[in-house]
């Protein structure tokens, strides 16, 4: 009999719409060196904690070992808290403990919603000759270095990655408007330093009043749900007051340099910019060329034809 027509296996031996239809329930699926590259570990780190118990076994077709979501953001909790300064043994008490309150998924949930999802861009690599092609003379191999060691670009050979598609079409829009690359790094520095500011405040706020200092092995799996509950709802807050700020401070720089080109159009000398507050009186105003001297001739002749007062 023909094989023509038949619905032949893909690469991980599954056919027909039924097999995707179950796949799409199940979410997201990686091999071993996939789930190891989507949480940034090593994959000997991997089967070490699996050998740990500290991740659970995955699932199995045939030879082949199957992970899921739920496996990568538990890796991904794991070395988070080595990170923070966990034992292997610490992080296993810890788990095991809310594996047996059954909050293991709320544990997970906060480790999603806390650490990820707050950076809405992706990353985009090009050859180093489209990115010279692109700032041209505005940029220059010093720039390049250091936005390197800013953290912006990762060089791999003739290959360059940039972490932030929105910021490259930024800086090439400012390179097009003949700002120099040197340049927009010092503002991009200045801004990275402020924003780090920013976010640490909005951190302590959180860890004061939401968190209430606890730790995370205070926390039961109720707190953990109120938590998950808070940030979700404080996450778009914490960008919109930023937005809404630096929104009124621009618009206020901006009418204020407005001011100052109004000022020096209109002839006011060493108009560079705006008057401090409270000092538009002090601001000297010019008469026009042989004003004084006809004003002084309109008094003379004030003079001469009025009537003096009688002398008694």
């Amino acid at each position: 009999m023909s094989g023509r027509g038949k619905q032949q296996p893909d690469r991980d031996g599954h056919t027909g719409p039924g097999d995707q239809r179950q796949r799409q329930r199940r979410g997201k699926r990686y091999r071993r060196d996939e789930l190891a590259r989507a949480a940034g570990v090593k994959e000997r780190n991997l089967r070490y904690y699996q050998e740990r118990g500290l991740l659970p076994p995955p699932e199995r077709e045939g030879r082949i070992a199957w992970y899921s979501d739920e496996h990568l953001a538990r890796l991904r909790l794991i070395d988070d808290l080595l990170g923070r300064g966990y034992s292997v043994n610490g992080i296993g008490e810890l788990l095991r403990a809310w594996e047996q309150g059954s909050g293991i998924a709320g544990l997970l949930g906060l480790e999603r919603v806390m650490s990820h999802g707050w950076v809405n861009d992706e990353p985009v690599s090009l050859p180093m000759s489209a990115l010279a092609e692109l700032f041209g003379t505005a940029g220059t191999a010093d720039d390049t270095r250091r936005a390197v060691e800013l953290g912006y670009l990762r060089i791999d050979g003739e290959t360059v990655t940039h972490v932030s598609r929105r910021l490259l079409d930024a800086t090439s829009a400012v390179v097009r408007e003949g700002v120099p690359v040197s340049e927009i790094l010092d503002v991009a520095a200045f801004v990275r330093s402020q924003a780090d500011a920013v976010a640490g405040r909005f951190v302590d706020l959180f860890r004061r009043h939401v968190i209430a200092g606890r730790e995370l092995d205070e926390l039961t799996p109720d707190d953990v749900q109120r938590v998950i509950d808070a940030v979700t709802a404080l996450r778009p807050v914490a960008g919109d007051v930023v937005a809404a700020e630096f929104s009124r401070a621009m618009a206020e720089r901006m009418d204020a340099e407005m001011s100052g080109w109004l000022r020096g159009a209109h002839g006011t000398p060493g108009a560079q910019g705006p008057v401090a507050p409270g000092a538009q009186g002090a601001v000297a105003t010019e008469e026009p060329e042989g004003a004084g001297k006809a004003a002084e001739a309109s008094g003379a002749a004030g003079a001469g034809g009025a009537e003096e007062p009688p002398v008694e």
